[in-house]
């Protein structure tokens, strides 16, 4: 079989899992729940690093075969999931097609410049204590914020706030600055911001 299908790589597909369900659950009516599954893939894609790093006797096959299946589950996690979910609440029509297409564009180019950086970088990426741009993982703590503004707003003013998000974060994405590697306790204090607007979300009944 083609791959490798050691430890290291079983949270970045329950994550790509997780997206997909939330894809379902999207084109279901259930958006809260399919929050949910962003943020938990969000989760996954924080950790499957630190999970890899524990096998230290990887081969650089392993290692580079482990940076690609990474990404291409990005683009299905961070890159489609946001726009179909996004798309289920309300973003259609021409302008709202377009958005789409940017903010999906601008993720893979984020992706694929990040690829490139970790082939050319070799060793020396350990050094590097910050991001060109925007990670793509963002957005699984970007985006259930903004879906919280849903309890105070509706129709085209909530739609207005999701397409705005999508272009400024696609925007981000693509912009090349350099931004601090997030410390894991702030990583942690979002993700608890993130928990608690949902189940706010929940107990409203959105």
């Amino acid at each position: 079989m083609l791959g490798y299908y050691n430890y290291t790589i079983w949270l970045t597909c329950l994550g790509m899992a997780s997206a997909v369900t939330g894809i379902t659950f999207s084109l279901e009516g259930e958006p809260t729940i399919a929050v949910a599954c962003l943020m938990f893939a969000g989760f996954c894609d924080c950790v499957d690093g630190i999970v890899a790093r524990t096998k230290k006797d990887r081969t650089a096959e392993e290692h580079h075969f482990g940076i690609q299946l990474d990404s291409l589950c990005d683009v299905v996690s961070f890159g489609v999931f946001p726009a179909v979910l996004c798309y289920s609440l309300g973003v259609r029509g021409m302008i709202g097609t377009g958005i789409l297409i940017f903010y999906c564009f601008c993720a893979v180019i984020r992706l694929a410049w990040f690829n490139m950086l970790e082939e050319c970088r070799g060793a020396e990426k350990d050094k590097k204590r910050y991001y060109h741009g925007l990670p793509v993982t963002f957005m699984s703590a970007i985006l259930p914020l903004v879906y919280f503004l849903r309890l105070w707003t509706s129709g085209t003013v909530f739609v207005t706030a999701l397409g705005a998000m999508l272009v400024i974060t696609g925007i981000f994405y693509i912009i090349d600055f350099p931004l601090p590697k997030t410390h894991p306790a702030v990583a942690g204090g979002l993700m608890l911001t993130d928990i608690i607007a949902l189940l706010i979300c929940i107990s409203a009944g959105i």
